[in-house]
């Protein structure tokens, strides 16, 4: 392979890394500096992606179909970008998460003639709706859920656009928080650029394009390598998510064959009117994420590797709901179930590769409330690890962000410094992973105690259904969500639920285990 194109190839993953190292260092809010819930990706002139950061799949698989109906919306409004632009969203049928992640995109001009797009995404701690941290089961329609940005221009000219940035302003319940989050975006971006515009400079342009066909052209050769190694067959599963006293179904078929991967949703349950509709783009980030992890590490991800995958998503259906339908924890708990119901029918097909379930929820913590001593409105996010599905030879990991998050933990002394809580435990759920001859992860408790009146909203997964195990292996341990009151009194909550602790309550959630794989030999 030509030196050009191995220069082009990692100088893209590399401006990637420095854009997210960028975006973290100088962002605001703990969930972006210390969990690092951001990611950064290059797409090329056509809106198709050669190179992303190590960051979140959940973000990453969505930022191509995010970027193309961005296009078409603005070329539909008659808008066309220039030199000097970048734009901001975060509705999520447009841009294909949900409306904590507010995308940034840069286009970028080389001698006057449009040659690549840097973009990132963000999670922002609170977009407004109708609870602190915007995510909650309460939300019915896509307003209860926060303020909705179509594709705006944040900035012309290379000048910040205020009125834009004052209509967020005036929408959260930590402005000061989500505008120095939203700068740390911009600067990401706009040293992006630069570091591309020096690439092309060395390269030439007629090589940095030529080196990008080739980078997608090889990407494709080799997922077709692989394809042609992996079993092939046709597989069927479903899996499920809890609403209530209810249980969603998610279905999938899926295929592996000389065409590469096909994945059909049919027979997914429908749209609900509550927060756990993942719009299409989440749909396509969770599958490309799965199908992924089939192959070996040399495989980026880009078009040529989404060339060789087919996903079929009924419109109205869980996984592509139609406006207004709430999403916000599509993005976060869905996702993690089709991933789970894509390994469950793949395990049919390639029985040496696929794993056992894991913790099956990204368990996320909500708080919120107004601080005894400053007496500002604050408001706080978090996931919390699981237990990782034990693997064909190797046990699960413990205490892991799993599959879609790919986030870090917030460490216990940045939230006690920041919000009034006092934490009481953070430590594995011994015994928590399923059985067998490899077992699963465990899974944490995480407890705190409020010191000031706070809102807390739980959405997580995994209380009914356990994490399953493969090969005989068993079931992870169940999640648990539960108020220790002050006098000793203990309410269980469900996995999706709001409560207000008084001081002296305590928060207290235990995360699903990973399954087993594997009997134990006796």
């Amino acid at each position: 392979m030509s030196l050009p194109y191995e220069v082009v190839k990692h100088s893209l993953l590399y401006i990637s890394e420095e854009m997210g190292v960028a975006l973290r260092k100088s962002a605001f809010s703990p969930n972006i500096r210390e969990r690092a819930d951001h990611s950064c990706a290059i797409l090329d002139w056509s809106g198709r992606l050669i190179g992303q950061a190590e960051h979140i799949p959940v973000h990453i698989g969505s930022l191509p179909h995010g970027l193309k109906n961005t296009l078409a919306y603005l070329e539909k409004k008659g808008v066309e970008m220039s030199p000097g632009d970048m734009y901001v969203l975060n509705d999520p049928y447009i841009a294909g998460t949900h409306l904590n992640d507010i995308t940034t995109i840069r286009p970028i001009f080389y001698r006057g003639e449009l040659v690549a797009y840097v973009a990132n995404k963000a999670h922002h701690v609170d977009v407004g709706g109708i609870d602190p941290s915007s995510i909650s089961i309460r939300a019915e329609t896509l307003l209860q859920e926060g303020i909705v940005i179509p594709p705006v221009k944040l900035m012309k000219e290379n000048k910040i656009m205020e009125d834009v940035v004052d209509i967020l302003r005036n929408n959260t319940r930590i402005p000061d928080i989500t505008l120095g989050d939203l700068r740390a975006q911009i600067a990401a971006n706009l040293i992006g650029e630069k570091k591309l515009l020096d690439l092309i400079d060395k390269v030439s342009l007629p090589v940095f394009r030529e080196a990008v066909e080739q980078i997608i052209e090889k990407t494709n050769q080799l997922v077709r390598q692989e394809v042609a190694q992996l079993p092939w067959g046709r597989a069927v599963a479903e899996d499920f998510l809890e609403l209530d006293d209810r249980d969603l179904v998610i279905k999938a078929e899926v295929e592996v064959g000389s065409h590469g991967f096909r994945v059909n949703f049919a027979g997914t349950d429908r749209q609900v009117n509550k927060p756990l509709n993942a719009v299409l783009g989440v749909t396509i980030a969770a599958t490309t994420y799965t199908i992924r992890t089939l192959l070996g590490p040399d495989i980026l991800l880009n078009e040529g590797f989404t060339e060789t995958l087919s996903i079929h998503a009924p419109e109205g259906t869980l996984v592509n709901p139609v406006k207004p339908a709430p999403v916000a924890a599509g993005n976060l708990e869905t996702s993690q179930r089709i991933v789970d119901t894509i390994y469950k029918a793949l395990s049919e097909i390639i029985h040496d590769r696929i794993p056992a379930a894991s913790t099956g929820s990204m368990n996320n913590l909500m708080m919120g409330g107004t601080h005894p001593e400053t007496g500002r409105a604050w408001a706080f996010y978090e996931t919390i690890g699981g237990g990782g599905g034990a693997r064909p030879g190797m046990d699960g990991v413990d205490g892991i962000h799993c599959h879609m998050t790919n986030t870090l933990n917030t460490p216990i002394e940045v939230i006690e410094h920041y919000y009034p809580v006092l934490f009481m435990s953070y430590r594995f759920r011994d015994g928590s992973g399923g059985v067998g001859r490899w077992r699963g992860g465990m899974g944490i408790e995480r407890s705190l105690k409020a010191l000031a009146p706070l809102h807390v909203a739980v959405m997580g997964d995994r209380s009914r259904h356990r994490p399953w195990g493969l090969k005989g292996g068993g079931e992870g341990a169940p999640s648990e969500y539960l108020i220790k009151k002050a006098n000793g009194t203990i309410i269980k909550l469900s996995s999706k639920d709001v409560a207000t602790l008084n001081p002296g309550d305590t928060l207290i959630i235990r995360t699903a285990g990973g399954g087993g794989y594997g009997r134990i030999e006796k």
